[in-house]
């Protein structure tokens, strides 16, 4: 390797698990919280300029957030079982959501099913609040995509190019150990990727008022876009890597792409001047009622049982 293409490479960090007394701290999770809490951030600033309530967003990420990382370890469990399961390996691993591995197809899956039960209980529409959301997820996902940096995984082929990745030889694979190779650094294609993607979402969504999933939409075809150029450069071994001669993550990528864009050009619906399905003080009326009618049950229990025993 010649030495100015080595000074111009980007190092992987010589360690991504700091010890703090009896407490390991992980790049890998500090990238994703920090993701997480600017996309709450910013998809509770959108919501109130939708109209929704402050703190909504605030609220759903308690469901949306757990479900979120079951389906995204999920996920990659079932298309990777084989690191998991079968001789020599141990099931338990497949708990070890800190060392990697969050599929992100199965974390916006059941995130959204998280959104979508917390939002029902709070008699918030759903579409316009992923709406307000989208933009952020984005967001979480550039940053998240350090967290591969920290643990040297998911980098693409062998390049020649000044800004290749170097990875050691502990996690290289075998065919490359001991070699002087740069790697592309696909973790930054994609949250560069990312980022670019959350500005044009946030242009389209002010320039023409999209409403009813339409941000959803563009969210998911700028993503898969990018995804699936990606996911062609990425040489990480996986159980589903050839599926009728691509990559599983691949083929998924042109599904969803195909589905987003035919939601796009369907729907016309405006941006939303409505986006609860109650209003506030209804949901409170109700909350009244319940408790209401607990305390006469409750009263009338009581009452019963004095009778009783007298």
């Amino acid at each position: 390797m010649l030495p100015s293409i080595v000074a111009l490479s980007i190092p992987s960090p010589s360690q991504g698990v700091w010890e703090i007394g009896p407490f390991p701290l992980r790049g890998y999770a500090l990238c994703i919280i920090l993701g997480v809490v600017l996309a709450v951030w910013m998809g509770e600033k959108r919501w109130v300029a939708r109209g929704g309530k402050a703190g909504d967003v605030q609220d759903l990420a308690l469901w949306a957030v757990p479900f979120g990382l079951v389906g995204g370890r999920l996920y990659h469990v079932l298309t990777d079982a084989s690191l998991y399961f079968g001789e020599g390996r141990n099931p338990v691993e497949a708990l070890y959501v800190w060392r990697g591995g969050l599929g992100i197809w199965g974390a916006i899956a059941l995130g959204a099913v998280g959104i979508w039960i917390g939002a029902r209980r709070r008699g918030i529409k759903v579409l316009p609040l992923l709406d307000a959301l989208a933009p952020g997820v984005l967001l979480a996902q550039a940053l998240g995509r350090w967290g591969n940096w920290f643990n040297q995984e998911l980098y693409g082929k062998p390049t020649d190019l000044p800004w290749g990745l170097e990875i050691d030889d502990a996690h290289r694979p075998l065919q490359y150990i001991g070699d002087d190779v740069l790697f592309h650094p696909t973790f930054l294609y994609e949250s560069l990727w990312c980022l670019a993607g959350m500005a044009l979402l946030l242009w389209a969504d002010k320039k023409f008022q999209l409403g009813g999933g339409r941000v959803v939409a563009l969210y998911v075809m700028v993503y898969t876009a990018g995804r699936f150029w990606i996911e062609l450069l990425r040489i990480d071994d996986v159980q589903l890597d050839n599926v009728l001669g691509m990559r599983w993550n691949a083929w998924m990528s042109i599904i969803l792409f195909v589905i987003a864009l035919a939601w796009l050009v369907r729907n016309r619906t405006p941006r939303e001047s409505v986006v609860r399905d109650r209003a506030d003080d209804e949901l409170d009326a109700v909350s009244f009622e319940k408790r209401a009618a607990a305390d006469t049950g409750a009263d009338t229990g009581a009452d019963t049982g004095a009778d009783t025993g007298e």
